[in-house]
């Protein structure tokens, strides 16, 4: 690095200038952008290396197992960063998620030491950790030998810290006492409204602010527009269609899941009055406004029918409506962000959350060279190039949501996200149970659901047949 352009990087890591100005400073000197950020990935090392020894593993490496993902290629984006700073080599395999999981399991189960962290769901821990298939990264936060000092566990959002750390006893509250830190969160998503600002502009219409809004404007949107629907949820027979939307609006009712006894045992609660009104508007929503092949949506239709302009709105991950406003997509630039509180009676939204997080395996030859690796990818440093530089959205730390350069690009390209976000993020969290049934329980609920919206079941008689066979299954379990 010259000594201009390195005098100028400096300033800006000691706060002195902004990153704005700073890139201007050094287009100035001739400095193109993308040696830019390799100028201040390069000082950014050396400010670490000062207050914690990051070579103490050099000459070891580390192998990861990868879902395909934005957050993956902001990572790899970066490797050489990290590998400048530590010495040490870093091997992947990546996988589409559609078998993803399938690898995992099987790695993990065989207890294969071939890789040693992993990407994971906060929902698959609850079957990794009880069955000693990860780590509880407790041990290596909260020693200072092993962590370094700027790493700052508490700059991460309390609502994901806790919906990653559970006992391993069913029904224990997520992050509740003797809560083991089974994965850190990398990124989330909470649910909101991501909506086709040309579409709603066109009819007349603004974003809802509640459950029966949702329904009236979906309406509306569908008999006005030509073609497009009004709302996309998704729908498929599967865990996935109950954790977005649908649980972010049912959580705002103040309705659960299940019910915890005094003695620990747990029963259904799909089945009370405010459930059974909140199912009535959510089935006439999707049977009056939904895509015609609902039962078949997933993350993946969801989102493709507002990038490309089929629906007007959806109820889902932010990060959703984030990724369709952008790249080769009809609808990009067009799309708006907006806050929902299902419940008119709430105070704010309670989004439920998906929280892709890293996770060591149990298995591991090389756990203090992995928990290296660890820290830096869900560091400051690293969350801040990949917020700044590459889709790596949502962000798991307060401190890149209050960054300039960070804020300054979504406010330009993704109007109401910021807003969206800070209404909402008090809110967020994992509202289900934590019990080793989740999957089998939720996907059990979205099939319900399908006979529901294709009126084979009446709503009040299909959550009391559902209430009755999860109970049955938690007993079966010795859960109930």
């Amino acid at each position: 690095m010259y000594g201009k352009e390195k005098d100028l990087v400096h300033a800006f890591m000691r706060k002195q200038l902004s990153r704005r100005d700073l890139v201007r400073g050094l287009a100035a000197m001739g400095v193109t952008a993308t040696v830019a950020d390799t100028l201040i990935g390069m000082a950014t090392s050396e400010a670490l290396a000062q207050d914690f020894d990051w070579t103490r593993h050099s000459g070891t490496g580390v192998k990861l197992l990868l879902n395909k993902h934005p957050y993956t290629d902001a990572m790899i984006a970066n490797l050489d960063t990290f590998k400048a700073m530590t010495g040490m080599e870093v091997d992947y395999d990546v996988f589409p998620e559609d078998v993803y999981f399938d690898k995992v399991t099987a790695a993990l189960a065989s207890r294969s030491s071939e890789y040693d962290a992993f990407m994971t769901g906060a929902y698959m821990t609850w079957t990794y950790g009880p069955a000693g298939w990860c780590t509880d990264l407790a041990e290596w936060i909260n020693d200072p030998t092993k962590t370094a000092p700027g790493y700052d566990w508490k700059d991460m959002l309390a609502g994901l810290r806790a919906s990653t750390a559970w006992s391993g006893r069913p029904g224990d509250p997520l992050g509740g006492e003797g809560a083991k830190q089974w994965c850190i969160p990398w990124g989330f998503e909470l649910n909101n409204i991501s909506y086709n600002r040309r579409m709603f502009d066109q009819v007349g219409a603004t974003p809802p602010g509640n459950l029966e809004e949702m329904v009236e404007t979906a309406a509306k949107l569908t008999r006005d527009l030509d073609g497009a629907y009004g709302i996309g949820v998704r729908g498929s027979r599967s865990w996935a269609t109950i954790h977005p939307g649908f649980l972010s609006g049912y959580a705002n009712f103040g309705q659960t899941d299940l019910k915890v006894a005094a003695d620990g045992t747990l029963s259904a609660a799909m089945n009370t009055p405010e459930s059974k009104d909140f199912h009535r508007h959510w089935i006439q929503m999707i049977q009056n406004s939904g895509p015609k092949n609902w039962a078949t949506y997933t993350w993946y239709q969801v989102g493709t029918d507002l990038g490309a302009g089929a629906s007007a709105m959806i109820f889902d991950a932010d990060i959703l409506g984030f990724f369709m406003n952008g790249g080769d997509n009809a609808e990009a630039g067009n799309l708006g962000y907006a806050p929902f509180a299902a419940n008119p009676a709430a105070s704010a939204p309670t989004p439920n959350v998906w929280i892709w997080s890293l996770a060591m395996s149990a298995f591991s030859r090389n756990k203090d060279a992995t928990w290296t690796f660890l820290q830096w990818a869900s560091g400051v440093e690293h969350a801040l190039f990949g917020a700044r530089d590459m889709d790596f959205v949502n962000p798991v730390r307060q401190s890149v949501w209050a960054d300039d350069a960070f804020r300054a690009r979504m406010a330009q390209s993704y109007p109401g996200y910021i807003e969206q976000y800070e209404v909402s993020a008090p809110g967020a969290q994992i509202y289900f149970t934590p019990q080793p049934l989740f999957f089998d329980l939720t996907t059990l609920w979205a099939a319900t659901l399908q006979r529901m919206v294709a009126n084979e079941v009446p709503v009040d008689e299909g959550l009391d047949q559902l209430a009755d066979s999860v109970n049955r299954q938690l007993k079966d379990a010795g859960l109930g």
